[in-house]
Order: structure tokens, then sequence, then C-alpha cells
């Protein structure tokens, strides 16, 4: 579970410099001398809607690829579970198109997360030190980039 989908940086110096690091599950700040806190999101409902549907639609593709995967076994011809023949490869063919489903989800999470941080960097109305660093670390690699990268970088 990445806490980094969204990073915020407010520094006015290299001493006081703070991040703030949100994810879909907790929301951490760390600061310049390498302390890091994080917390768990306390209420469903005061969050964001997208960050709301990505939540979803993460929790979807997991359960999707679990079904996605029975429905595989029973498709392959080499079991002894679902039938045989010509009901088999219907099983096959529904499990693949579940794994389709199960592959989308994320991906439209992820875009629309990136789109609302895109917005908002580009909202004329919200003040600069609420906006998101810096684009390298809006992108879908920074998703999987761990605590001690991101620490390491100097602004």
């Amino acid at each position: 579970m990445s806490k980094e989908w969204k990073i915020t940086s407010r520094a006015t110096s290299v001493i006081t410099a703070t991040w703030i690091f949100q994810g879909l599950w907790t929301n951490c700040a760390g600061n310049a001398l390498g302390s890091v806190q994080c917390r768990d999101h306390l209420t469903l409902f005061k969050l964001a809607t997208y960050i709301q549907v990505a939540r979803a639609l993460m929790i979807a593709s997991i359960c999707l690829g679990f079904f996605g995967s029975i429905f595989a076994l029973m498709g392959m011809e080499c079991t002894n579970i679902g039938g045989s023949g010509r009901s088999k490869a219907k099983v096959a063919l529904c499990a693949g198109v579940i794994y389709i489903f199960a592959g989308l989800s994320p991906l439209v999470a992820c875009s629309w997360y990136a789109y609302q941080i895109v917005l908002e960097h580009y909202d004329p109305i919200m003040p600069k030190s609420h906006k998101p660093r810096d684009w390298e670390n809006t992108s879908l690699p920074s998703l999987f980039k761990t605590n001690s990268e991101h620490l390491q970088l100097t602004d």
C-alpha cells in the first residue's frame, strides 16, 4: 500500500521543510529531519469522492482477480471441476473477461486520481503551498517508490 499517491511540499527553508504524503488509506507527514508520522483516514464520509471511488475500484480489482482465478482453474482442461469440453471453454472465456475488468479497475482509479492532481495543480484559486510538489512525484511511477527514495530528494 503506497502512501505516496500525492505529495505536497511546504518549505519556507531547508530546516523547516515538511512533506505531506497522501494515499488511499493513510496520510503521512514528514520533515527535513527524517521524522515521518502516519495516520489512517479516520472517516470514510469526509474523503473526496475520487479517493472513495479509487479505494472501491482497488478492492473490486482484488475481488475480481480472485474470482477470475477460480474461474480460470475451473476452466482448465486438466481439472475435473466445471463440466467438460464446451462448458470449460465458456468458463475460461468468462475468466478472461473477469481478468480484463480486474485490470481495468486500477487503471481507471489511477487515471482519475492523477487527473484530480492535475486539476489541483492548475487551479488558480488554490494557494501554492497546497499544490502537489512537482511532476515527477505525481506521475504513476511514483506509486511504486519507497519512502527512502523520497526522503533522499533535495528540494
